[in-house]
């Protein structure tokens, strides 16, 4: 039998490649790995997931071993060699884990998996079973195709990224470093979907984001103590009032703006294509206007400390001893000394600061060749499109694997219609990805991966 033109045969391989990509994605999305963050309700779903992966990474002949950090919390790696043997190997993961879900907010079932109106609906669909997917078709696709990548490729299918990576990505850290030996660069969430670039309507230029920085994640309860009393006779110390009043205060507080590399290149890059000056004086009213993205630009621009728990007495004619609060610290790269003392100053005297987690902000080269990479492969099919460094307010496993020296990059490739949010689909009821663009992400991230 003759094989079809070179033409036709580079299309069949790609839609082979987007077709395996959308069901893997499918068939991720229907096994519940829902992670509730206490272990007693967690089952098996990770492991399962972890097996799934592992299944279709033999039908390919690619070896894989799958790391059970506690029974049914099962993370997946992979090795693919490279050409380039002096190269540092890349490190590519996504976590198997999803957030719960309320079923009465959801208009389809939350692990179906259903596709309507050209929309893949479920759980996991963007966070992140749809990169998950994604790289374990590429994978498939380097084996079918003979295609050697440049530099040595870490699949990493992992547990526990929604309650911090604990039992995932960081007991991988602590316990097996040596399946990441020779990893220097990482590629991971929260990025590489594209937002619009212009302000015009009619401009259909896109930036596509690329995390080089993740804020830090911190826990700290202030408390408050005085002298236990009888509701009826008001006392000077009152710990549930001294409390609140720095409660209020850390509410109230604006941490100075900080220009990181990262966010003094969105600015540059968008300041530029809309005309905006993005001054100190100006600086909120120009990032508002940018629409939806203001909301996921405007937390990096600071430091930022969110009372979210308040505990104090529990019979109402009784004026408690202690009082607390809980805290919720997100930290910009290389400022967790200034967050410290500024939140005491904030506080004021007779507040005990106890820290609790503290992970310090991940801040990764805006300028290195990886960036390149990504451009070059974004360009291939969208030519007008812009790679944007900037820096993401949340945390991924990144911040573990920085534990390691290894440079994490969030681009997970999507192009999207002007007006979807696909940030705003993180955790929410109806999450929700578009088929095409789970096809582009499938072509793109192929491209990535072999020159990378």
């Amino acid at each position: 039998m003759e094989r079809p033109p070179p033409e036709l045969e580079d299309d069949l391989v790609s839609t082979l490649l987007e077709d395996e990509a959308l069901l893997f994605v499918q068939e991720l999305i229907r096994i519940d790995t829902v992670n509730t963050g206490v272990l007693a309700t967690i089952g098996d779903g990770e492991t399962r997931a972890a097996q799934y992966v592992q299944e279709r990474l033999a039908e390919a002949g690619i070896a894989s071993e799958l790391v059970e950090s506690r029974p049914g919390r099962g993370s997946l790696i992979a090795r693919i060699p490279g050409r380039d043997r002096d190269a540092g190997a890349l490190l590519v993961h996504a976590h198997l884990d999803v957030v719960p879900v309320d079923e009465k907010d959801w208009t389809h079932p939350p692990f179906g998996a259903d596709i309507e109106d050209g929309f893949l609906y479920g759980r996991g669909a963007v966070d992140m079973k749809n990169y998950a997917g994604t790289i374990l078709a590429v994978a498939r696709h380097f084996a079918r195709e003979g295609i050697v990548p440049r530099r040595d490729l870490v699949f990493a299918f992992l547990a526990d990224e929604e309650s911090g990576g604990v039992w995932g990505a960081g007991w991988l850290v602590e316990n097996r470093p040596d399946l990441f030996a020779g990893v220097t660069e990482a590629l991971s969430e929260v990025g590489g979907f594209s937002v619009p670039l212009a302000a015009d309507p009619g401009d259909a230029r896109r930036a596509y984001l690329v995390a080089t920085s993740e804020k830090g994640v911190a826990w700290a309860t202030l408390s408050a103590r005085g002298h236990a009393a009888h509701g009826s006779r008001p006392t000077a110390d009152n710990a549930v009032v001294r409390l609140a009043q720095a409660v209020a205060a850390v509410g109230a507080h604006r941490f100075p703006v900080v220009r990181t590399p990262a966010l003094q290149r969105f600015l540059d890059v968008f300041g530029e294509a809309r005309g905006l000056a993005f001054t100190d004086e100006s600086l909120a009213a120009d990032l508002e206007s940018l629409g939806f993205v203001s909301s996921l630009v405007g937390a990096t621009t600071r430091n930022t400390a969110t009372p979210t728990v308040l505990a104090a007495g529990d019979k109402t004619n009784i004026i408690p001893a202690e009082a607390s609060a809980r805290l919720d610290i997100r930290i910009l790269p290389g400022e967790d000394d200034a967050l410290r003392s500024g939140l005491r100053e904030v506080v004021g005297d007779g507040i005990e600061i106890r820290e609790g987690r503290w992970w310090s902000a991940t801040e990764a080269p805006v300028d290195a060749p990886i960036i390149g990479i990504l451009q070059d492969a974004i360009s291939h099919d969208d030519p007008d499109g812009v790679v944007v460094p900037y820096l993401l307010p949340a945390s991924t496993d990144n911040k573990h694997f920085a534990r390691l020296g290894i440079h994490g990059y969030g681009f997970v490739p999507l192009r999207v219609p002007r007006d979807f949010d696909v940030f705003a689909q993180f955790h929410a009821a109806d999450e929700r990805v578009p088929v095409d663009a789970l096809h582009f992400s499938a072509r793109v991230t192929e491209r990535i991966l072999r020159t990378a």
